[in-house]
């Protein structure tokens, strides 16, 4: 990295934490540090897929096929319970944190993600803020882009705040780009940012991952 493109950075993030700053004084929503994913055609049975899959009502309850299964996941949501209060995210109540690490769990393990990059996404994406908004306008702890809301959702995109319709999208989302780039989460990873093929945003992402890895 050159010294200008340190001071560049250096700037746009001060610039974002002025933001923040004016946004919490002006009691607006919160906002996100997040590029801007592209909208691209969708192929009529991918859109109709994913439309399913997001319209979908079934409860996040998770399923396990044996006890073992289960206690690990239990020892997963006290642990990660923890790490989010040491964090001091915007999850303050347990009840809160519990629904939102069930909700996340449930649909890592329905579209097939690893847990432990998704929180590491959330973290780059929101840090963990329900209400973030980007400069692009994506919204939401996994800073879905509005446009997703008219491609494969009911056209609204403020519903993109609530905490279980902006998890099950942005596993949805996720999961398309990984299917797109065969499983290759670098670039998938990309894709989810705008950024396809730059390593800056893939790169943050597995960095947050290690602090949400849990093998016990």
């Amino acid at each position: 990295m050159t010294l200008q493109e340190a001071a560049r950075i250096l700037t746009d993030r001060r610039s974002v934490l002025t933001m923040l700053g004016a946004s919490a004084l002006l009691g607006l929503p919160e906002l996100g540090y997040a590029g801007a994913q592209i909208e691209e055609p969708l192929a009529d049975a991918v859109r109709n897929a994913m439309s399913a899959a997001v319209s979908s009502g079934d409860p996040p309850e998770p399923v396990f096929a044996d006890t073992e299964a289960r206690l690990h996941y239990l020892r997963w949501k006290v642990e990660m319970n923890t790490r989010l209060v040491a964090r001091k995210s915007d999850l303050k109540t347990l009840q809160h944190r519990d629904e939102f690490l069930q909700t996340l769990w449930y649909n890592c393990k329905r579209a097939k993600l690893d847990v432990a990059m998704v929180l590491g996404l959330i973290q780059v994406e929101s840090n963990f803020r329900q209400f973030a908004v980007s400069s692009v306008g994506a919204r939401g702890y996994m800073q879905v882009m509005p446009f997703w809301a008219r491609s494969i959702g009911d056209g609204d995109a403020n519903t993109l705040f609530q905490m279980k319709l902006n998890l099950r999208f942005g596993s949805v989302i996720l999961r398309h780009y990984l299917n797109l780039e065969q499983d290759n989460q670098f670039m998938a990873l990309g894709r989810y940012n705008g950024s396809r093929g730059k390593p800056a945003y893939p790169d943050a992402v597995q960095g947050a991952r290690r602090h949400w890895e849990f093998s016990v």
